[in-house]
């Protein structure tokens, strides 16, 4: 076995995926069974290699090199050959899932890593019946990951501990943030912390306290600031003179209050979901997001430069 890595499934997240391990100096192997998958993908990287080594986001290397270490492999058994740790990003339904892992367990290296880009299927969920089950877990990341650097690692209940941190070692060895979750749990960490806040985004809407851009303000304007560098504990630790214990004195009752507020989970119907698409609308039309969304990473590509050049200065 050598030390390439499988990307099995090349949408936005599996072509992000093969950019994180090329530029890390891993050779990676592309396979997508969708017509046309691996063709737009490889367009894909000639047009944003450039603009990262602009940024400094490929570590130190040219676009050419990390090019150069991405090849398309004409079927699944070529790309799994010799392969470490295979990256899985296929379609998000437990039954391709299920079909696509039986083949992944039988054609790929005994001792390569299984690891699922899902959001939210525990792996649990389609990996069962295999005989190399114990290899199998979710490397969940945040879209688009050579951006964005956590990952989410959930084991299934068979996941050997090993397999976990060879992943967490893999991770962080690419230059990747994982963070581990001691169990299975439905939307694991990221997506349970940003259901709860767009469910209050949602509701402050619904009931008329505020707009769709008033929201988004208060994030990108606000809490997003802080966030973009420290988490919430440390947000709180900082914001009282005597830490976290003193802030839970002073707000504690207030947080409680608001809680027994927020205590009213709501379904997104037509109505709310119409109403925010309509203010969204206003601002940016349909057809204008996928350049919203080159913006978007633009955007995060010199806020990730900006975030290495302040640790570096000042320290994280």
């Amino acid at each position: 076995m050598t030390n390439s890595i499988a990307i099995v499934g090349c949408g936005l997240v599996g072509r992000a995926w093969s950019i994180v391990f090329a530029r890390a100096g891993r050779e990676v192997a592309i396979h997508d069974p969708a017509e046309g998958g691996v063709e737009a993908a490889l367009a894909w990287f000639d047009s944003t290699l450039p603009e990262l080594a602009e940024s400094e986001l490929l570590a130190g290397c040219a676009p050419g090199e990390v090019r150069e270490r991405i090849r398309a492999a004409p079927s699944l058994e070529a790309a799994l050959e010799g392969a470490c740790h295979v990256q899985e990003s296929a379609p998000e339904r437990v039954e391709v899932k299920a079909e696509l892992y039986a083949a992944l367990d039988r054609l790929a290296p005994a001792d390569a890593v299984l690891a699922s880009s899902t959001s939210g299927i525990p792996a649990s969920a389609f990996t069962e019946p295999l005989a190399g089950r114990s290899r199998c877990l979710v490397a969940h990341p945040i879209n688009p990951p050579h951006l964005v650097p956590l990952v989410e690692l959930v084991p299934a209940p068979w996941t050997e501990p090993g397999v976990v941190e060879r992943t967490a070692a893999l991770m962080a060895e690419v230059g990747q943030s994982p963070i581990h979750l001691a169990r299975e749990v439905t939307g694991f960490v990221v997506n349970r912390l940003q259901g709860a806040l767009l469910a209050e985004a949602f509701r402050l809407v619904e009931d008329g306290v505020c707009g769709v851009a008033d929201v988004d303000a208060a994030i990108a304007d606000g809490l997003g600031l802080r966030w973009s560098f420290m988490g919430p504990f440390e947000t709180i630790d900082l914001n009282s003179p005597t830490g976290v214990r003193g802030y839970c004195e002073m707000l504690g009752d207030l947080y409680h209050q608001l809680a027994r507020e927020q205590a009213d989970p709501r379904r997104w119907d037509e109505a709310i979901v119409a109403r925010i698409e309509g203010e969204r609308r206003a601002v940016l039309d349909l057809g204008a997001v996928p350049d919203r969304q080159a913006w978007r990473d633009k955007r995060l590509a010199q806020l990730v430069r900006a975030k290495r050049e302040a640790g570096e200065r000042l320290g994280d």
